[in-house]
């Protein structure tokens, strides 16, 4: 007798079906895993054997053959544990194997038979609604999976819990959805003095989800600008929250299994490589550019970053997309994000300065500008001069104004943005393709310049 234990297999945010099928027949005694599985997932069978140990269980003297269907797909993670367990708990007449061919189950067992957080419960979760299946997890991430809708949910602490919910000697109740709690006030733009045109463009480039460039000395407030830009920004709606929750439970970064409403702000450093921007790695996981969909990629001293992984944004810029393409994988991750970039005018920083400037000025501001290709540039919408602020506005009272108050200003904004383009899968004036693009009046033709 076979028996089938569902359970996904991720390719980025999507899910694939694996069917674990579990046959214990006589023979050499032997626990045989077969159907690519990667290390993670081969050892599996030394989690499995402990944790029924742990549970007084014994594996019978046969030979128990467990199939990944299909079986030429590489199997990766240690959520394999889980659905493995019931599989094999299945052929031995421990649970019933009709129960159990209903859910999705994913999850890591640990040696006591604890059932261990894993990355993709929600995606998981959404794959099962979809092929009207309920999902076994761990018990940490029920309210994760509990935001998939109308769908029956088994958040289990262990193994010995699942068993006997089962045999219907212990209830598990259903999770509740949860929101991830604000970690505290956003940063004010009331904290900035001066700095009067870096704060309208920082709240045009919000209003409109533009890509803004900010160049200026050392000292200037660019950093402070930018880290301000997620207090005016509006909260994410439920479609671009789900949106965010899945690449960060993909990701293994949804804490607590709590949705989250805040827009994403990524900052990576400037020593940041071409797989942890785009994505990638052995497992093909998303980079800063799909940690940041719906929300901010900061990158500061842009010229700093390596030429190469600073190209790999050019396309998703342009697509809101990114296909990561491996030899192992192919995967496609979201990557709509408002891109703000900071930098020094050349490589000392004080191009105007003449007292601080360098003895290669201005050379050294066309060597250091020209790290950054055209093509890159011109998907950023607006560059902005922050020149330094000098002691007379630093000794100004506070601003009048502080990020409450031009939130609201851009909420409107938005607001007005989405009624102007309900017909279409436009968010902003950000998106919008050049061919919606029309002037109200037409251009007066062009006259020959006499020679």
């Amino acid at each position: 007798m076979t028996t089938h234990a569902p359970t996904v297999a991720f390719s980025g945010i999507e899910c694939i079906n694996i069917d674990v099928q579990v046959q214990i027949s006589s023979g050499l005694v032997a626990f045989t895993l077969v159907g690519l599985p990667d290390k993670a997932v081969a050892e599996s069978r030394e989690r499995v054997r402990a944790a029924f140990n742990a549970l007084g269980l014994a594996l019978p003297p046969k030979r128990i053959t467990v199939n990944l269907a299909p079986a030429d797909m590489l199997k990766e993670g240690s959520h394999f544990d889980l659905p493995i367990a019931l599989g094999v708990l299945a052929a031995m007449g421990v649970v019933p194997p009709d129960e159990v061919v209903g859910y999705v189950a994913l999850g890591e067992l640990g040696l006591d038979g604890s059932i261990a957080p894993v990355s993709g419960v929600l995606p998981a979760a959404i794959a099962a609604n979809a092929v009207g299946k309920g999902l076994i997890c761990p018990a940490s991430q029920g309210s994760e999976a509990a935001w998939a809708g109308d769908i029956d949910i088994l958040a289990a602490p262990s193994l010995l819990a699942l068993i006997n919910h089962f045999k219907g000697t212990q209830v598990l109740s259903r999770p509740e959805p949860k929101i991830h709690e604000d970690e505290g006030p956003m940063l004010d733009l009331a904290d900035i003095k001066g700095q009067e045109t870096g704060k309208r463009a920082l709240e045009i480039a919000a209003a409109g989800g533009h890509n803004l460039l900010m160049i200026g000395p050392p000292g200037s407030g660019k950093s402070m600008l930018a880290q301000r830009l997620g207090g005016i920004l509006p909260p994410l709606d439920p479609t671009e929250a789900l949106e965010v929750s899945m690449i960060h439970s993909v990701a293994g970064r949804l804490d607590q299994g709590k949705l989250l409403r805040r827009r994403p702000f990524r900052d990576p450093h400037h020593t940041a490589s071409v797989a942890a921007l785009a994505g990638g790695g052995q497992r093909a996981k998303p980079g800063e550019i799909s940690l940041a969909h719906n929300g901010v990629l900061f990158l500061d001293e842009l010229p700093e970053f390596q030429r190469a992984a600073l190209e790999s944004l050019r396309q998703p810029l342009e697509t809101g997309r990114i296909s990561v393409a491996r030899a192992n994988s192919h995967v496609t991750y979201p990557a709509r994000v408002q891109l703000v970039a900071a930098m020094n005018p050349c490589r000392c920083g004080y191009l105007s300065d003449p007292g601080l400037a360098c003895s290669k000025a201005p050379k050294c501001a066309e060597d250091y500008q020209s790290r950054l290709s055209g093509p890159l540039l011109d998907r950023i919408d607006l560059h902005v001069e922050v020149p330094a602020v000098n002691l007379a506005d630093m000794a100004l009272p506070a601003a009048k104004e502080n990020s409450a108050q031009v939130a609201v200003r851009v909420a409107a904004a938005r607001s007005l943005q989405v009624q102007r383009y309900a017909d279409s899968q436009i968010r902003s004036n950000a998106h919008k393709p050049r061919a919606r693009c029309w002037l109200a009046s037409p251009l007066p033709t062009p006259r020959a310049r006499p020679c």
